[in-house]
């Protein structure tokens, strides 16, 4: 399972920050294909985003749940795998994701997990620069289109 490699750029964020709050799953994912396209969806840009939401947003008990170079269109992911026997284990509250596209490319299984799993198991889900907050009540997926691209 890969959650945080030893690189001197990995080391810059914690595998997890400690407290006694709720445990904030933050979800990072990288196809192959994406290395292609830049730094802007790199692990590292990842982490950054994600960890600076949650400090602000006032989650400090976080653990990173990363997937280096496994595409989206499949949920056989050692990271993704982990986050979920976390949270069906009652340890993990809330999700925090990039975007949508960093959680799964398959809609059909997005929205299994994210409209069927997820509040199941009472999990705040956070895409952060697609505005997903699974509290604000109106939860159906605007940015499900880029799904078909």
């Amino acid at each position: 399972m890969y959650y945080q490699s030893n690189t001197a750029a990995a080391l810059q964020f914690p595998y997890m920050a400690m407290s006694s709050e709720e445990l904030t799953a933050l979800y990072c994912r990288l196809s192959r294909d994406d290395e292609l396209q830049g730094d802007s969806n790199s692990i590292v840009n990842q982490k950054k985003i994600l960890e600076k939401y949650a400090r602000e947003h006032g989650y400090s008990n976080f653990k990173f749940y990363v997937d280096d170079g496994i595409s989206g269109t499949t949920f056989n992911r050692p990271g993704f795998q982990q986050m979920i026997a976390d949270i069906e284990a009652g340890l993990v509250k809330r999700v925090i994701i990039k975007d949508m596209s960093r959680f799964g490319r398959d809609y059909l299984q997005v929205g299994m997990y994210t409209e069927i799993m997820f509040p199941e198991h009472d999990i705040h889900f956070i895409a952060v620069n697609d505005g997903v907050d699974s509290t604000q009540g109106d939860n159906e997926f605007t940015a499900l289109p880029q799904y078909h691209q």
